[in-house]
Formats: C-alpha cells, structure tokens, sequence
C-alpha cells in the first residue's frame, strides 16, 4: 500500500517497492537498460550500451568555427579529442544554464565517440516492453523522430527514450567517414 505525505504544496508518495519474487518478471516482457538524465523539467533515456561514461562540464570547452549551435565545441578527454553537442539545443528545447549537477554523458555509437551535455544524471533504469508506449503519441514541440519511445514506469514519470543515431545522423557521418 502506497503511503502518501503532504508537504505545504508538495505530494510525496512512497511506495515500497514489491519483491521481484512476487513478480512475473517474464510476464513484462524485454528488459531495457537505459540511463535517465534530465534536460530542462524532463526526464530522458539512453540505452546505457553506449554509454561510455559520465564526465563533469570542464570549464573550457573549445568552440568549433562554423559550426552549428547545437555544437558546444570539443573537449580533450585524456587524450581524446571529443565533440560535445548541446541537447537542449539539439531537440529544439529552450536552453537552460549549466549548474553543478550538469555532467557531459560520453556516448560511443558504431565507433563514434562524442558527449552531449545534459542538465542532471538521475540513474540507471530497467525499463520493461510493458511500460513502453510508441512516440508517435507524443504530442511536443519537441521532433518526435528522435524519440524511439514513451517508457511510463510504476512512478509515474515520463522517460522519453531517445533514438541517438537519428538524433546525430550517425548514419551520414559514416557513410562520408568511409568516402
């Protein structure tokens, strides 16, 4: 049984979770691991598979002349020379500032290495076909091609998982990587 506490204007409910035993854990279907992030008040996914890891935004992120601004710039990380991209900008959302909480999500996709900047790391969450909704019910300003998925876990959030090799085009930078 759930336990609510009111708080002046603020709900909190705590719900303790149920023992896996008395789940029928094959009856929710795949699992999915992605790690939740947040970009503004919004809570995102990535398939923690291509996650290679969690960095903090250093002070200093090198511009790159000509190129779009969703681009922060590029960073050395231990010898690597890493692009990072602004997500917010990315997917069209409204910029917010970086605070101490920001952190740079290193991601690696078929060889590629790069780091998109994210406002909050929130945790790592196995997400079940069950809980997934298709995007195109996604009614946002946001460009519903990047999001593979709605993920509507037992708390009630909203995770929007995205698809990162539409996000970037991936596909086009191998193809002129190969040329």
């Amino acid at each position: 049984m759930a336990e609510q506490v009111k708080t002046e204007n603020v709900e909190v409910v705590n719900n303790p979770q149920q023992d896996l035993k008395d789940i029928d854990v094959e009856s929710l279907g795949e699992e999915h691991i992605n790690l939740v992030f947040t970009l503004g008040r919004e809570n995102f996914g990535v398939d923690v598979n291509i996650v290679r890891e969690i960095v903090r935004v250093p002070s200093f992120i090198t511009r790159v002349p000509n190129a779009p601004s969703y681009i922060r710039g590029v960073m050395n990380l231990r010898g690597t020379i890493v692009p990072v991209f602004d997500m917010q900008l990315k997917i069209g959302m409204p910029t917010t500032p970086l605070t101490e909480e920001a952190r740079i999500i290193v991601l690696a996709v078929n060889d590629i290495m790069f780091g998109i900047i994210v406002n909050e790391v929130r945790e790592v969450r196995t997400i079940y076909d069950t809980q997934l909704e298709p995007a195109t019910k996604l009614s946002s300003a946001m460009d519903r091609r990047y999001v593979l998925w709605v993920a509507k876990p037992a708390d009630d959030r909203l995770i929007l998982l995205l698809d990162i090799s539409s996000l970037f085009d991936l596909d086009q930078i191998l193809q002129e990587e190969n040329e």
